[in-house]
C-alpha cells in the first residue's frame, strides 16, 4: 500500500531521494541535473522583498548553473505567492549593483494536491493539469528568444488536459493514486523514477518516526480544515438561520466524529445566532459534546 504524497513527510521522503528528484526534474522540465545535496525548508540568508519564507525542496546543480525548487501546496493557493518563490531565487543571485549578472537558471515546480481555488485576471477559473510560465521574451511575430531560461511549472493531478507529456502524466498519476487509491495504485513502474518513488513511499518501508510524523501532519490538516469551516460558518451565521444550523451540525461532526440526538435537537430548537457564534468560537476549547450542551442553557 502506498502512503499519501499529500503528506508533507511522505512527499519529502520521496522527492529528496536523489534518483527520484533527478528523474522527476528530467520528466517535467527536460533537463538533466546532477546534485550533491537536496535541502528542505531552505531559507536565504537575507529576506527577499521583506517576506520570510522557505522552499520545501531546494537543490543546486554540481556545476552551479541550475537551481531547482519544488513546492508542495495544499491550501492557500495564490499565484502571487508562487511567483514570489520563483523570482526570489533569481533576485537573490544579484548581490550588488556591480554583480547583477544572473549565472544560474531557476526552475520552480509547484505541486498542488487540491483543486485550484483561483481565477485568472480575466475572471476565469483555473482548471489545468499543467501550466508553464517562462520569462524568455518573444518577437512581435511570436518567436521565443532564449535570453533568461527560467521556468515556473504548476502541476495539479485533479485535472486532465490535452497535450500533457506522458512522462509528466506518470508523476501526476502517482500523486493521484497515492492519495485516492493507495491500496491498489495503478502507476507506471516502467518509469524508473516512479518505481523508485513507490518503493520509498510503500507503507511497509516507513519507519516508526515517519509514521508518527505522518499522524501529526494529518492532525494539522484536520485543524486547518476545521478552521476553514469555521470561517465559512461565521459567514453563514449572518445568513439564513437554517443554513447556520446545518453548518454547525457538520462542524461538530468533524470535531467530535458524532452528533447525538440530544445535541441535534438542541440545535434545531435554537433560534439564537449568538449561541451558534459562541459554539464556533469555543470549538477547540471544549473536549466533549456534553460541554456543547452548556451553550444552550
Amino acid at each position: 500500500m502506498l502512503s499519501s504524497l499529500d503528506s508533507e513527510v511522505i512527499f519529502k521522503k520521496a522527492f529528496t531521494d536523489k534518483f527520484v528528484f533527478t528523474r522527476f526534474v528530467k520528466d517535467v522540465t527536460g533537463i538533466d541535473i546532477e546534485v550533491d545535496k537536496i535541502e528542505t525548508e531552505k531559507k536565504f540568508d537575507k529576506e527577499i522583498g521583506y517576506i520570510d519564507f522557505k522552499f520545501d525542496i531546494f537543490a543546486e546543480s554540481r556545476d552551479k548553473r541550475i537551481i531547482v525548487e519544488i513546492q508542495k501546496v495544499e491550501y492557500d493557493h495564490n499565484f502571487d505567492r508562487f511567483l514570489h518563490y520563483f523570482l526570489s531565487s533569481i533576485i537573490e543571485q544579484q548581490k550588488s549593483s556591480k554583480k547583477y549578472k544572473i549565472k544560474r537558471k531557476v526552475y520552480t515546480i509547484v505541486v498542488l494536491t487540491a483543486p485550484y481555488n483561483m481565477k485568472t485576471i480575466d475572471g476565469e477559473w483555473v482548471q489545468d493539469e499543467v501550466l508553464l510560465s517562462k520569462l524568455d521574451p518573444k518577437t512581435i511575430m511570436g518567436h521565443e528568444r532564449k535570453v533568461f531560461g527560467h521556468e515556473l511549472y504548476f502541476l495539479n493531478h485533479n485535472y486532465k488536459s490535452e497535450g500533457v507529456k506522458p512522462e509528466i502524466r506518470d508523476w501526476l498519476t502517482l500523486i493521484y493514486e497515492s492519495i485516492n487509491n493507495p491500496e491498489d495504485a495503478h502507476v507506471n513502474t516502467n518509469n524508473e523514477g516512479i518505481k523508485k518513488a513507490t518503493e520509498l513511499i510503500d507503507d511497509d518501508n516507513l519507519t516508526n518516526e515517519e509514521r508518527t510524523m505522518m499522524k501529526n501532519d494529518e492532525g494539522r490538516k484536520v485543524v486547518l480544515k476545521i478552521q476553514e469551516d469555521i470561517g465559512i460558518a461565521k459567514g453563514k451565521i449572518e445568513g439564513k438561520l437554517e443554513n447556520t444550523k446545518e453548518t454547525i451540525k457538520k462542524l461538530l461532526i468533524k470535531r467530535f466524529k458524532i452528533l447525538t440526538p440530544q445535541i441535534k435537537s438542541k440545535i434545531d430548537e435554537c433560534n439564537d445566532n449568538l449561541v451558534f457564534d459562541n459554539i464556533i468560537e469555543a470549538i477547540f476549547e471544549v473536549d466533549s459534546l456534553d460541554q456543547i450542551l452548556e451553550f444552550f442553557k
